[in-house]
């Protein structure tokens, strides 16, 4: 009876709605901006991008989908993503994915986003066939190639630079990826890059072998009690990412209760060109029962690190994250310190309990010899450091309690403790508080935190999403933080806070609009010339208004304004950028484009605003000065089996004659950068 009626319900609903819900592709780019809205850090948001597109590409079989795996999809509430799991026990595995909207907590615009990202999958594909033919006969692949280039010459290409901003390579940067993957069956791939001003060397002898970086993974999973085994590179994530955090976390931002909580995924290919943050060797899961799993690690690479004045000293005073090469400096730093990483995580599941508990050290091959400043004193120095953590995670009903503590052997301690509730069907909250230690180390996590790395740090955070109804939505934060020691730039121990507020509005499905606020408090060093600093309080404050529209299905707009005050000694300065985007589709041919005309009084204003770049690549820049941003970028499928990209960006100052510094300083006002991509699905 009741597949009977499951069956009539999917029937009616794929006959009513198959017309305007297609498989295709979600607009990742919207999302990702919403994410970001309200970010004003140069930070990589690039391996983010890149995880959220591999979910897209690599939709989770939903009658195996877990809780964490769909928390970091960053779109449902806590109570929907319960709602999905017992739906899924009380009735039994789902018939098709338009099964979700039997689920009452499920809105129209949820479902909408939750369908490209789940699928349930044809179980004669993998019958009978053998794990190499499933690869070699797999649909779900593609050979991706790019390259780019600033158009103007730059210093470090030109006979007048100087020895150490001369560069050695070419300036056009080269990019190649392939991958093909079954989602909870295998995923291959490699990745090759060259950046600009890098020279293709084999030098073995020196750790060069060609393109300065070079990537592969072979993964395999759900082999019975083998559930996940990578060989290559691979990121980690466990607990609330205190010691092992992947790009799955993200900053505060103005999905203030959905992104607090960060997700229990372990171990996951890595596919970046981004040359820091990630793990090379082997990774594996094992079950032992249904409630317990053991997980490893064991990771050996080199990285690049900064060597002092006296290269033969031994040590290096920082480890390099750029990943460019490109002048002798930098080429001296490639490859300078090797790194060995170890972890085991014992893991355990009990209904609506998760816990586990994790051992991680890393060891590098010479020692880490900071030079010393007055903020760095408690920063890790040295050869060895060993963390252990203890995390746990418990849903009863509405509420979702998260938490993990960790120690650094011998030194310090970091604790990141929350909840997120579901007080009315309308209202969610999030409370968090974290708190770490100056003397506690980890180099691969990803906690929320105000610093760049969690350290020397006391905050409580509160976050709340309102749904007044299908039309109007709301979502804001407050965030308190406290530093007990000096920090870069702020050289007296301080408190700040920190809001954001976010109003939504979607009167139809072709139309959405928000305005978004938010204020950040923070004491700051009034001088950098002397050695004895005057600190000040700072007041940065952001504005945001946004309007999307669907003219017709073929033509998209988009109009924002962003601005920017920063109230700080001598005088508060002020900022601003207007924004105009189009998109337009024609077959097999999709045109985007964007004018923005913007004004900034100094670097403190610059604004961060997302791009639509090429499939696969990530473009959030700082616009700062006074000048013209646009770009337009085409794609084309010529075939179903080749896409191509063109992108071309043109920024024009008009407050200064030279863009850049050093090997980067190009004469002249003007900046056009090109981009070319080829994608070729392999059958």
């Amino acid at each position: 009876m009741k597949t009977w009626l499951l069956a009539m319900v999917v029937s009616i609903t794929y006959a009513c709605f198959a017309q305007e819900i297609s498989r295709k592709e979600v607009d990742l780019e919207k999302l990702v901006d919403e994410l970001l809205a309200g970010q004003d850090e140069d930070f990589n948001y690039e391996e983010l991008y890149e995880n959220l597109a591999l979910l897209l590409t690599h939709p989770a079989d939903l009658n195996q989908v877990t809780a964490e795996q769909l928390r970091m999809l960053f779109i449902l509430t806590e109570t929907q993503v319960q709602a999905i799991l017992d739906y899924r026990e009380k009735t039994g595995p789902f018939i098709s994915v338009y099964e979700l909207q039997a689920i009452p907590q499920l809105d129209r615009l949820t479902f909408e986003r939750l369908a490209q990202f789940v699928t349930i999958p044809d179980p004669e594909s993998s019958v009978n066939r053998s794990l190499l033919k499933r690869i070699f006969a797999e649909q779900n692949n593609y050979l991706l190639v790019r390259l780019d280039r600033t158009l103007e010459e730059k210093l470090g290409y030109s006979t007048a630079a100087s020895v150490a901003n001369q560069y050695q390579g070419s300036p056009e940067r080269i990019y190649t990826r392939f991958r093909t993957s079954r989602p909870g069956d295998f995923s291959v791939g490699f990745t090759a890059e060259k950046d600009a001003g890098e020279k293709i060397t084999w030098a073995p002898t020196r750790k060069h072998y060609g393109p300065g970086f070079l990537s592969f993974h072979a993964q395999v999973l759900n082999k019975k009690k083998l559930k996940n085994l990578i060989i290559g590179d691979f990121q980690a994530q466990f607990g609330q990412g205190l010691v092992l955090g992947s790009a799955f976390g993200i900053g505060k931002n103005a999905e203030a209760v959905s992104t607090t909580r960060r997700a229990t995924i372990g171990f996951m290919p890595y596919t970046s060109a981004y040359e820091a943050g990630y793990f090379r060797g082997i990774a594996t899961s094992y079950q032992v029962n249904k409630s317990i799993t053991v997980h490893g690690l064991f990771s050996s690479r080199w990285r690049d690190g900064n060597l002092p004045t006296d290269l033969n000293s031994g040590s290096v005073t920082s480890f390099g994250t750029t990943g460019l090469h490109r002048t002798a400096r930098e080429i001296a730093n490639q490859n300078s310190v090797h790194e060995n990483n170890a972890a085991i995580i014992i893991a355990g599941k009990y209904k609506r309990l998760d816990a586990g508990a994790l051992v991680h050290q890393t060891k590098f091959g010479v020692p880490l010899q900071r030079n010393a400043t007055l903020y760095n004193q408690f920063y890790f120095q040295g050869q060895v450091n060993t963390n252990s953590s203890l995390y746990l995670n418990y849903t009863y009903r509405q509420v979702s309690l998260f938490s993990e503590a960790a120690y650094t052997w011998g030194q310090g301690a970091g604790v990141v403790a929350g909840s997120i509730i579901s007080l009315t069907t309308a209202l969610d909250v999030a409370i968090l508080h974290r708190n770490f230690s100056r003397r506690f180390y980890t180099f691969y996590s990803n906690a929320l935190s105000e610093n760049t790395t969690p350290q020397n740090e006391q905050a409580w955070y509160w976050g709340w999403k309102y749904t007044f109804n299908k039309k109007y939505w709301a979502s804001g934060y407050f965030d308190w933080f406290r530093f007990n020691w000096l920090r870069y730039r702020s050289y007296s121990p301080s408190q700040g806070n920190e809001w954001l507020l976010r109003f939504n509005y979607k009167p139809t499905r072709h139309v959405s609009f928000f305005v978004q606020m938010r204020e950040e408090n923070k004491i700051r060093n009034q001088a950098n010339e002397t050695n004895l600093y005057n600190t000040a309080r700072g007041i940065k404050r952001n504005y945001w208004i946004n309007v999307d529209y669907r003219a017709t299905p073929a033509l998209s707009l988009r109009t924002r304004a962003q601005f920017s005050a920063y109230n700080f000694t001598p005088a508060p300065t002020r900022g601003m950028a207007l924004i105009q985007d189009v998109s337009l589709q024609h077959k097999q041919l999709v045109i985007s484009g964007r004018y923005a005309l913007f004004e900034t009084d100094n670097y403190d204003n610059r604004l961060y605003v997302y791009e639509k770049d090429v499939w696969l690549a990530f473009s959030f820049p700082a616009y700062f000065g006074v000048g013209v941003r646009s770009y337009v970028l085409f794609q084309y499928q010529i075939s179903p089996v080749v896409t191509v990209w063109l992108r071309w960006a043109r920024t024009t100052y008009y407050n200064t004659e030279t863009i850049g510094s050093g090997g980067e300083l190009i004469t002249g006002n003007t900046r056009n950068d090109l981009k070319f991509q080829a994608r070729f699905k392999l059958l």
